[in-house]
């Protein structure tokens, strides 16, 4: 018979804040993604959503051993003039957290979230609405929760493009495998003759103001010159991720790679390790610079410094642009759990969710109707004028 754990509630920020050891202890034990880290959840508490009170529930073993976590957040909302009580992933808004979970150590997952999911089953008439978004597709944790609660609604998130990488093998070999060989290896001989051409890979703590501010820049202008709403955008969003970087950076987890031409940032990658992977989370570039595919070399770099390292996949994330289908060939899916508490509110929130869906939809399809509808009536008055 399995030992009975121990669960409790970490119900403050101030006693997240000290938790930080013990958790990267537990993530470290784990198969948990990157944005399971305290580094990540704690500044994102901080940062991004205070307003949101944590309830990270632990599991502990006989000896008092912390074998799992699962990080929640409690959040009031008021939907249709009915209040709703709302339990969801910290990190779960704003920052791109994508594999979001329970955290257990290796081959305890089912019995880590199944005494977490039992103790939210006996507690159903103090909360309204379980929502974990962004699990991997397969986590064991969907299985659970199925078990458990038994009507849960499933729905698919993001795809994640990434790669595995041959241990061994040379970047040489790796690039020949890809549909960016030629152009890479012709860019990055143009950039190499260029005064002052060199990239920057900046892993300490203490270093990462420069590059940080050149990240924030050229990711900025990458974005507006796309066209494109901005993945970094704000300056609560901002400062979440100097303090993000600078905390991963302590674990030897942050690697922020730049690219200078003349003494000019023109490229920047902000990556995360986490085990044997390279996870690529953000990046920009400077406009000017396109058409010379500054972000193509640096990408191609940050490959280069994987292989070399010895990691064995590169994890794209979130998101199917086509830049990132040139280098990887795999990808996986992400999804998210609803599971509903005792009372009606929680079925109020999805109905009201679905509603509010169906009008959008409803107002799109208008909008389209009547804009279809005005181009036809302005080629036929031109036609007229011809």
């Amino acid at each position: 018979m399995t030992p009975r754990l121990d669960v409790a509630a970490v119900g403050s920020a101030s006693q997240l804040a000290g938790m930080r050891a013990e958790w990267n202890s537990l993530l470290d034990a784990s198969n948990a993604g990157p944005f399971n880290a305290w580094e990540w959840l704690y500044p994102w508490c901080r940062r991004i959503a205070p307003e949101v009170r944590p309830l990270v529930l632990t599991a502990r073993d006989r000896l008092g051993t912390l074998v799992g976590l699962l990080p929640l957040g409690l959040e009031h909302r008021w939907v249709n003039g009915m209040r709703v009580r709302r339990l969801g992933f910290l990190g779960e808004t704003h920052v791109g957290s994508d594999y979001l979970d329970v955290v257990a150590r290796k081959g305890r997952e089912a019995e880590v979230a199944r005494a977490f999911f039992n103790v939210l089953q006996g507690l159903r008439d103090e909360w309204d609405v379980l929502d974990l978004t962004d699990l991997r597709e397969g986590s064991t944790t969907l299985g659970v929760a199925r078990e458990v609660f038994g009507d849960v609604r499933v729905s698919e998130r993001y795809v994640c493009p990434y790669e595995t990488l041959v241990p061994g093998e040379p970047f040489d070999a790796f690039l020949k495998r890809t549909g960016r060989r030629d152009n890479y290896l012709r860019r990055r001989k143009w950039l190499e003759k260029q005064d002052g051409y060199r990239i920057e890979r900046t892993d300490a703590p203490g270093q990462l103001a420069g590059p940080m501010t050149d990240f924030f820049r050229l990711h900025a202008l990458r974005w507006s010159s796309d066209g494109g709403s901005q993945g970094i955008k704000g300056a609560g969003v901002e400062a979440f991720h100097r303090d993000a970087t600078q905390w991963l950076a302590e674990r030897g987890r942050l690697r922020m790679y730049t690219m200078k031409v003349g003494g000019q940032a023109v490229a920047s990658v902000y990556g995360i390790l986490h085990g044997q992977t390279f996870v690529y989370f953000q990046s920009g570039y400077d406009p000017a610079w396109r058409n010379r595919s500054v972000g193509l070399v640096l990408v191609g770099e940050t490959f280069k410094d994987a292989i070399e390292m010895g990691l064995t996949e590169y994890d794209f994330l979130r998101g199917t642009e086509t830049y990132k289908s040139d280098w990887v060939t795999k990808q996986r899916q992400t999804v998210s759990l609803r599971a509903h508490g005792a009372g009606f509110a929680g079925e109020w929130f999805t109905r009201s969710e679905e509603w509010a869906r169906q009008t959008r939809n409803a107002v799109k399809g208008v909008l389209s109707d009547e804009l279809v509808e005005k181009v036809r009536r302005f080629r036929r008055r031109k036609a007229a004028v011809d």
